[in-house]
């Protein structure tokens, strides 16, 4: 059987038990590997998932903020030490005014959070005690986590942190006049011909948009009701997530990067290079890049490079492996979808079977 028959029968699976909703793309170059389509954009009209499907992209959406910014560092407008406070005119914060774009591009600025996800905290959890539709503007999350104490002094640790990039999308405001989604728009989607990818609003009615939604099971699993995302975060994407792509675009931004078309040749370099240890796992050590995850083996080889991303209701995923020039692009419109199907296609990756 070969790697698209074990692939197929393995999503097929998964959908038939309701863990898995969405689509996967893996692409060798401009050769496509697989692609496929599960589960529904529309659990209440039973409207099948495509592979032109448009997904919340969650986190993902935070290499757009990146490429963006160091858009800006190529023009001259901005720099890796710029104070983030200092420039922004930020004033009787907790954020201390070393915090610079480089500490925010990597997850080491040590800034409180809104959500401290890695303590545990869930995100959904802000919109219990305040409107989520009252965050639509990116200077409206500062409310939410400029005065709370930092976890570490700048440059002193890694932490992922959501609320780094929100300031980052400030900064693009600042120097460009532009509204955050405006800007991404036009000099990243457009710039990468992104032609189906954009900020869509969950409360209004969107062409091909996937709704999220989340299987609610009983004590013995099975699952008797689907929760929808709505309430869950706000109601269109913001420079820390929430863009909506297909999986071919995602795809095509990654391969247009690499390629240098959205760079200049030292900053594609950089942008594509491990820049801080965020942690050392079990035979691997993950470093933090302006956005990526470079994963590097005990022989100090990058073995792949991603961002993930997850909320309720999505979920999913840009890799690459470099030696390999395969890049596996997964999206869900479940919180759950991707993360164990990833591990079934990297095995088939670094076996060879697929590629």
């Amino acid at each position: 059987m070969n790697a698209d028959h074990v692939l197929d029968e393995y999503f097929r699976q998964w959908e038939r038990q309701d863990e898995f909703s969405g689509v996967v793309l893996i692409t060798k170059g401009h050769t496509e590997l697989y692609s496929e389509a599960y589960g529904y954009a529309s659990r209440a009209w039973k409207v099948e998932n495509t592979l032109d499907t448009r997904f919340d992209t969650a986190s993902i959406t935070k290499l757009f903020t990146s490429i963006a910014v160091l858009q800006l560092i190529d023009r001259g407008l901005l720099s890796l030490d710029t104070s983030a406070t200092g420039f922004l005119g930020l004033r009787d914060t907790a954020i201390s005014p070393k915090v610079n774009v480089f500490h925010l591009l990597t997850h080491t600025s040590g800034i409180g959070d809104d959500a401290e996800e890695e303590a545990g905290e869930r995100y959904e959890a802000i919109w219990q005690d305040k409107p989520n539709y009252s965050v639509m503007e990116t200077a409206d999350f500062l409310p939410q986590f400029i005065h709370k104490p930092p976890n570490f002094p700048p440059g002193q640790g890694a932490r992922y942190c959501n609320c780094s990039f929100i300031l980052l999308g400030l900064v693009i405001e600042k120097i460009t006049g532009t509204p955050y989604r405006d800007y991404v728009t036009a000099n990243v989607f457009d710039r990468a011909k992104m032609a189906h990818s954009g900020f869509f609003r969950m409360d209004r009615a969107q062409e091909n948009v996937a709704e999220g939604s989340d299987p609610i099971r009983d004590d013995d699993g099975v699952v008797v009701g689907w929760k929808k995302n709505i309430y869950s975060y706000p109601p269109i994407g913001s420079p820390d997530g929430g863009a909506h792509v297909t999986a071919g675009d995602l795809d095509r931004f990654l391969r247009v990067v690499i390629a240098g078309d959205l760079l200049s040749p030292a900053m594609t370099e950089a942008f594509l290079a491990p820049q801080v240890v965020d942690r050392q796992m079990d035979g691997w050590t993950r470093w933090y890049s302006y956005g990526l995850w470079f994963y590097v083996d005990e022989s100090s080889k990058v073995v792949f490079y991603e961002k993930e991303g997850e909320n309720p209701g999505a979920s999913g995923l840009i890799r690459h492996y470099p030696e390999k020039n395969i890049n596996v692009v997964m999206l869900s419109n479940m919180e759950n979808g991707v993360w164990e199907p990833v591990r079934k296609i990297h095995s088939l990756v670094i076996s060879g079977e697929i590629g």
